[in-house]
């Protein structure tokens, strides 16, 4: 055993980077297979413990090096390991929240926002960043708090939207005043703590305002799980019925998006949206023609009242009767303009009404 204890040590010594990226790689990958709903309330105590102790671990790391603190002796070969305990629950935490924003975004608007969050996540795996000094730790660790208050949030008052996200933004600044109040308690030196602990606490909030105000922090906890276009659409039963001509070969196409329109046709815009129980918002279905001389232009916002408690998520459609041939597409949005989805689709006309046979699909 000891043996085999021994070349475990020495292989790891060999291929550090190596296995550390197989790991990293391997823990991301179980995130996304075991993914809880947002609103699971063992993944939420499980993320409030992640954040205690993380957050105790930074608490002591301040104190110790400056002998106002002491880990007992029961604790002190666990305190030898606190490096590798903290960058293990925060490498976690940031792979949970990049997940849950990376669903609740269209990667067309929010693209930058979720690139920046998972680069965080794998810079925290560099031994480099591990190494590093507090107030990078720091900055993890309010990103992660942050990204607790914005998820948790809406889930609590069943919209998404400007109350929200103000919200999590004032709950993150009262945390890193109490944090600092918290350890003015023992330390002396305040413009340590603003150095360490306020400046890039502040800095991190700063950026998710930005980010909000530009559009890209993701609507979370909304997320689209399905949309396409339709010919026609009806509900039986419980069930929407959804009728396209589609060839079995175009799998990647999501309904009819090479709409053929024949004199009377009506283009059906068909959504399924997840949000959490008790939940009661609206989206808009913001339809967009592409002009050939000036661009992308608005045509229609139409809303969309979604309701929680469904697994397989809240189902709706929106009809369109006047259009032109040419490119379109939709895109699903909060009533703040957040984009959760969006979907391209192009109109061809026919002249004369031909008879059809048209593929069913059923939406449950």
């Amino acid at each position: 055993m000891t043996n085999l204890k021994n070349r475990l040590v020495d292989y790891y010594e060999k291929n550090e980077a190596k296995v550390d990226v197989a790991f990293f790689l391997g823990g991301f990958l179980f995130d996304v297979v075991t993914l809880s709903d947002i609103d699971d309330p063992f993944s939420i105590l499980q993320q409030i413990v992640y954040l205690f102790v993380t957050g105790t671990i930074l608490y002591y790391e301040f104190l110790v090096p400056l002998n106002l603190a002491e880990i007992s002796p029961r604790l002190s070969k666990i305190w030898n390991y606190r490096q590798l305990i903290f960058h293990f629950l925060m490498g976690s935490l940031l792979s949970v929240y990049s997940l849950f924003f990376l669903k609740s975004s269209s990667f067309f608007s929010s693209m930058i926002f979720v690139i920046l969050l998972m680069a965080l996540m794998v810079a925290n795996e560099l031994k480099t960043v591990q190494k590093s000094r507090l107030n990078i730790k720091i900055a993890l660790y309010i990103i992660c708090i942050f990204s607790f208050f914005s998820m948790i949030i809406p889930v609590i008052l069943g919209f998404v939207g400007i109350v929200p996200f103000t919200l999590a933004f004032l709950f993150t600044l009262a945390y890193i005043y109490f944090a600092y109040r918290l350890l003015l308690k023992k330390i002396v030196d305040k413009r340590t703590l603003i150095r360490q602990l306020v400046s890039p606490g502040i800095a991190v909030t700063s950026l998710f305002l930005l980010f909000y105000l530009i559009g890209w922090v993701p609507p979370v906890p909304l997320s689209v799980q399905n949309m396409g276009i339709y010919h026609q659409i009806e509900k039986s039963s419980g069930q929407f019925i959804l009728h396209h001509e589609r060839p079995w070969w175009r799998f990647w196409h999501n309904g009819d998006q090479d709409f053929e329109a024949q004199p009377g046709d009506k283009i059906y815009f068909f959504a399924k949206i997840f949000c959490p129980g008790r939940f009661n918002d609206s989206v808009v279905l913001h339809w967009y023609y592409k002009d050939p001389r000036w661009g992308w232009k608005s045509t229609d916002r139409i809303p969309m009242q979604v309701t929680g408690g469904r697994r397989t998520g809240y189902r709706g459609f929106a009809t369109k009767q006047n259009y032109s041939p040419g490119e379109w597409r939709v895109s699903v949005e909060t009533t703040d303009q957040r984009e959760i989805g969006r979907l391209y689709f192009e109109v061809k006309t026919a002249n004369s009404v031909v008879e059809r046979q048209f593929e069913k699909e059923v939406s449950e």
